[in-house]
């Protein structure tokens, strides 16, 4: 007699993101391209790794002295040191007055776990989630996993082909609630108006939630990237921050990151990192090591933190150099609409402000796999493929034209 299993009635899952990447590696096209990874590129097509950490990787390889004892639960403490000062500032009043600590944690996603456990358990009130961000972020499943109650707003506007952070004032954001901006880079607002919208947080006692994925990718300076933050800093809020220094450096499958917390005095931050702790040993108990190391060993030589700090700029240059190609590349090819949007924001990843039957039209008939939202990784894009790219949206784009006037194609 069978045996009958206990997972008979567990159904597939609905289609993850990789879903995209397995089409495309099935396709036997010899002109096929995927500009959806998650990694920075090289214009060889390989993930990208600074140079300084290939080089730090082997002399950390080859420590005799180096102990592989367990860590404590928080984590390893020179390497969260190194990155709340790359974050706020060696000299930042708040890391004097011992008011901000973190917890390693296994990448941005596990910032985020540990950080939704915590809120479930101490903040029972806060019971809804807004989550604010420029793409579709994995943030809001973990929090309505853990019960909250979520609610996903874009900054990035289809219609008008731009950020529109204004969209923070348009969202009733109701009293109490959690907060989460994801990639606060994006949300390029002046000065007055972060005024205004910290003013309106503290009136209704909203908790921010963070995220830095990948600070100093954004155009290259480091303290531009965190500028919000230590602004969120000076105007006495507290709140949690994802922090993931893992694109930065390029140590792709080594997810680390620290789950930053901001409190008004030691008391409080002790209070809440013991809670943080408790929650960790239950979650992963030890953190990976390997990537905290090399980035420690960077942040903490001022040679080696030189030689990353140019070797991001020279990302960044090039990823604005790109750009900048593809929008010339699609105005000589008298592609319709304009491109300006593609150079006017900073980053690895960027929408293209294409519509879904253009990105069908990618698909099924150029073999150039994007997302349904357009939005690509534009270190994907080299001296290569770009001319085969651009002309291939500029074909899409013009099929669409033809097909809204009535034109049969």
């Amino acid at each position: 007699m069978p045996t009958l299993s206990v997972f008979t009635d567990v159904p597939l899952a609905h289609k993850l993101e990789g879903s995209l990447l397995k089409t495309y590696r099935q396709d036997d096209c010899p002109n096929k391209l995927f500009l959806a990874y998650r990694a920075c590129m090289t214009k060889e097509g390989r993930p990208w790794v600074s140079v300084v950490v290939q080089k730090t990787r082997l002399q950390i390889s080859q420590d005799p002295s180096l102990n592989y004892e367990y860590l404590p639960t928080m984590g390893m403490k020179s390497f969260i040191q190194a990155s709340l000062e790359l974050l706020f500032g060696k000299h930042s009043q708040a890391i004097m007055e011992n008011r901000v600590g973190g917890v390693h944690t296994v990448g941005d996603s596990g910032a985020f776990q540990l950080g939704a456990r915590f809120l479930r358990t101490w903040r029972r009130d806060a019971n809804v989630v807004y989550v604010i961000s420029s793409q579709q972020e994995p943030h809001g499943r973990i929090f309505q996993d853990m019960g909250f109650t979520v609610h996903e707003c874009s900054i990035w506007d289809p219609k008008k082909l731009r950020m529109d952070p204004n969209i923070l004032f348009s969202v009733e954001i109701p009293r109490g609630c959690v907060l989460v901006i994801g990639n606060i880079v994006d949300c390029r607002l002046t000065q007055s108006q972060w005024a205004k919208f910290m003013s309106t947080l503290k009136s209704k006692r909203i908790f921010p939630f963070f995220d830095i994925p990948c600070q100093g990718l954004h155009n290259g300076d480091l303290e531009e990237d965190a500028r919000i933050l230590r602004y969120f800093v000076s105007g006495g809020f507290e709140f949690f921050c994802s922090q993931s220094l893992s694109r930065s450096f390029g140590i792709y499958d080594e997810g680390v990151g620290v789950l930053v917390v901001v409190a008004l005095n030691n008391q409080h931050l002790l209070c809440v990192l013991s809670q943080l702790m408790s929650f960790a040993r239950a979650l992963w108990l030890n953190p990976p090591t390997a990537g905290a190391r090399i980035i420690t060993s960077i942040l903490c030589n001022p040679a080696l933190l030189g030689e990353w700090k140019q070797s991001l700029k020279e990302v960044v240059e090039n990823i604005m150099l790109t750009k900048e190609k593809v929008k010339e590349k699609l105005r000589l090819l008298g592609t319709p609409g304009s491109w300006d949007h593609i150079t006017e924001h900073s980053g690895t990843h960027g929408y293209l402000g294409l519509n879904p039957q253009q990105v069908e039209y990618l698909v099924k008939k150029k073999h150039i796999y994007i997302p349904k939202n357009g939005r690509i990784n534009f270190t994907c894009i080299n001296a290569n493929n770009i001319d085969y790219i651009t002309q291939g949206i500029s074909e899409a784009s013009s099929e669409r034209k033809k097909t809204l006037i009535g034109i049969k194609v």
